[in-house]
């Protein structure tokens, strides 16, 4: 059975039928990463999937709980770190770029994850 990879902080994949976005026909398996450093070590672990739905921002803003209101900004790594991060696993282990779809609302991070991976595969 296909491996979809899904990277999001928040939206649970099996909630909301958040899996319409899925580049893979079902039936497949969905594993669910929240982080660069889980995509990575999913990655590392496993191999690539055949399948990624890519969000951008992943948890690069602190709330304050009691009031509702940025406190901190922290520099995880977003979306776009991970689509490089695949793009380099591809270059180095000579395998192709798998499906991939962009869920995030964040509309340029979704056009630079977009752009970037179209452009690797128009040129590779």
């Amino acid at each position: 059975m296909k491996t979809l990879l899904w990277l999001d902080d928040m939206r649970n994949p099996d909630t909301n039928d958040w899996l319409r976005f899925s580049p893979l026909e079902k039936p497949h398996n969905t594993v669910w990463v929240k982080s660069y450093k889980e995509f990575v070590k999913w990655i590392t672990e496993n191999g690539l999937p055949d399948g990624i739905c890519f969000d951008h921002d992943l948890a690069d803003v602190c709330y304050n709980p009691e009031k509702w209101q940025e406190m901190v900004i922290w520099h995880e790594k977003t979306g776009m770190d991970c689509a490089k991060y695949v793009v380099e696993y591809c270059m180095d282990n000579e395998v192709e770029l798998p499906k991939w779809y962009t869920q995030s609302a964040n509309t340029v991070g979704k056009e630079n994850i977009d752009r970037y991976l179209t452009n690797y595969l128009q040129n590779s």
